[in-house]
């Protein structure tokens, strides 16, 4: 696993390796630099003993100051490539994340809670990116700063460095050992960090339900619950760091101590000289810092292996719907002709088809409405038509085209659906209805709008078309929000229409005058028309009539009503809602 986890790093890494590279040779030279000034004072020391002079002072002194200059230039240099890197690798990371959830299908996002996407998204990320900036900085720095500088001791004093480097081998155990607790830990923190944003995003879409409802204070105790968790797991995380990372920098500097106490004794005795133990003490200093602060990096190490495997698992996941490979292009002009031979389809986990061996033919320019109870596969075969279902081969066909093997584009530019959720954005009226089509001048904008019935209640709002609808479409009714997104679907000009339920918010003359617009011209288009306000589906040219994912009649309002059976029953409950409202 942890191997993997490397490979992902450096397939990360790879578009950027150039800069990546540079920043790492900047901080080998930086190390470099840091190895000889030691060396330079020991010289000046050994120099001054024997003849002082301060112009010899100031040599050294002007050296010093100008090599330490030149290593602080390096070091913000390689600071800023390698920080870039990871800033770089961010911004990789989040195309390749939100374009790839742009290629799911609909199921996905429905076991895929957006608060869990949208941490991962970003807090995941941030921790890629600081291991990938703070943690291979730190890494390449500790490896620079023990290659360069151990041979150099070693060099001046073998015993009095081993002696030294004594303790360093209980740093290495001890990080082993809280190496998993700590990944564990991060893990958790990361999962309760997306509970909690899970909460905050459903509790800022269902504000209006919760004021209705007067649920405030259940959701403040729900919030209080899980951030409860969360400060919890992040305590726990806490006091794990709180005693790895002293332990690390104690152990460091008990090196310090060990050579501070044994390097007179060597001095005294001729086995090194005061040149040499000064630089000694230089550089166990040197090692300190970096040693200290390989606890920091362990632990962006482990935020980032956590992070690895969350955002992994989003970019792992295979879209079950998409271009196959023999996709072939559907001539044009479309028609508009649907045909489903024995079309059945089973959500996956459920027991009962939702559609059950469907055969029908809708022809160009007809309008088909389908009506039954909830439940009994309306929807579902809405959604089968633009393939958001994994339908198999061979079952639905657009102008006698399987469209299992017509490109996913191609196939939902010729269908325009309007769902039962009329989803606005945030956006104006005009940016809503022209989201299909974004050219689309003000006049088509316009006519889209008066085919929905919409175009008059528009030109009533204060900046009418430039008017923004909010978050969802908030400040607009049930029925403006449906009549908007039936207009957004009209400006697309699609040769197929689908209606899922989309006037359910209309009044029934209304409904009934839309459809009627739409089988005005010489062009009609095919209109599917799911709802359950019979008196508007009553107009269409024929209805089916579904009941448990099956059609179990078919054809005209007049023909439907000469024989007993659902669509009859149907008519005769819609009748008396009629004279009781």
């Amino acid at each position: 696993m942890a191997y993997l986890r490397f490979r992902k790093l450096l397939a990360y890494l790879r578009p950027h390796w150039r800069q990546a590279s540079l920043g790492i040779l900047a901080l080998l030279i930086v190390n470099g630099i840091g190895a000889y000034i030691p060396l330079l004072i020991r010289d000046s020391i050994e120099e001054l003993r024997t003849a002082f002079r301060f112009e010899q002072i100031w040599h050294f002194v002007l050296l010093i100051l100008l090599l330490a200059s030149l290593m602080w230039v390096i070091r913000m240099a390689s600071r800023l490539l390698i920080f870039g890197v990871g800033r770089q690798v961010e911004f990789d990371l989040k195309q390749k994340i939100f374009q790839h959830l742009l290629r799911m299908e609909p199921s996905y996002f429905s076991t895929s809670t957006a608060g869990d996407l949208i941490n991962r998204a970003t807090s995941d990320v941030d921790n890629v990116r600081r291991l990938l900036g703070f943690a291979v900085l730190s890494l390449a720095n500790i490896v620079f700063a023990y290659g360069l500088t151990l041979p150099v001791m070693m060099s001046l004093s073998l015993q009095l460095t081993l002696m030294t480097l004594a303790v360093y081998p209980l740093m290495l155990i001890t990080v082993v050992l809280f190496s998993d607790k700590l990944r564990n830990q991060q893990k958790v923190v990361q999962e309760e960090l997306s509970n909690l944003s899970e909460l905050i995003q459903e509790d800022m879409s269902g504000i209006y339900l919760i004021k209705i409802y007067a649920q405030e204070e259940n959701e403040r105790r729900a919030f209080r619950n899980l951030n409860q968790q969360l400060l919890k797991a992040n305590l726990n995380l806490a006091r794990t760091r709180n005693l790895l990372f002293p332990l690390i920098e104690a152990l460091a500097s008990i090196s310090l101590l060990i050579l501070l106490s044994t390097g007179p004794g060597s001095i005294a005795s001729g086995e090194i000289d005061i040149g040499d133990f000064v630089a000694l003490i230089l550089y166990a200093e040197r090692l300190v810092f970096p040693t200290a602060l390989l606890g920091f990096t362990i632990t962006a190490y482990q935020q980032g292996e956590v992070s690895i495997d969350r955002i992994e698992s989003i970019l792992l996941a295979k879209p079950r719907i998409q271009d196959s490979p023999d996709v072939i292009s559907l001539p044009q002009p479309v028609k508009g002709q649907l045909k489903a031979v024995n079309l059945s389809y089973t959500f996956p986990g459920a027991k009962a088809p939702a559609l059950k061996n469907l055969n029908f033919t809708i022809n160009a320019g007809e309008r088909v409405a389908i009506v039954g109870a909830i439940g009994s596969g309306k929807s579902t075969l809405a959604n089968a038509l633009p393939r958001l279902l994994d339908i198999d081969t061979n079952q639905l066909f657009l102008d006698g085209y399987d469209i299992t093997k017509l490109g996913l584009q191609a196939l939902r530019e010729v269908i325009a659906y309007v769902p039962q959720d009329s989803f606005l954005f945030s956006a104006t009226i005009k940016n809503n209805i022209c989201y299909g089509d974004p050219m689309s001048e003000q006049p088509e904008v316009e006519q889209a709008a008066k085919q929905a019935q919409i175009h008059q209640e528009i030109l009533n709002f204060p900046q009418q078309y430039e008017t923004i609808v909010g978050e969802r479409g908030i400040t607009l009714s049930g029925g403006q929000r449906q009549r908007m997104s039936l207009a957004r679907a009209l400006l697309v000009d699609a040769p197929v229409l689908i209606l899922d339920d989309a006037l359910s918010s209309v009044d029934n003359q209304t409904a009934t005058q839309i459809l009627a617009n739409l089988s005005e011209g010489t062009e009609r288009k095919t209109v599917i028309f799911i709802s359950h306000q019979l008196s508007a589906a009553a107009t269409a040219d024929r209805i089916f009539v579904m009941e448990a994912g099956q059609i179990v009649q078919q054809g005209t309002h007049a023909q439907l009503m000469e024989s007993p059976g659902v669509y009859q029953s149907l008519w005769m409950q819609h009748q008396l809602e009629e004279v009781l409202n």
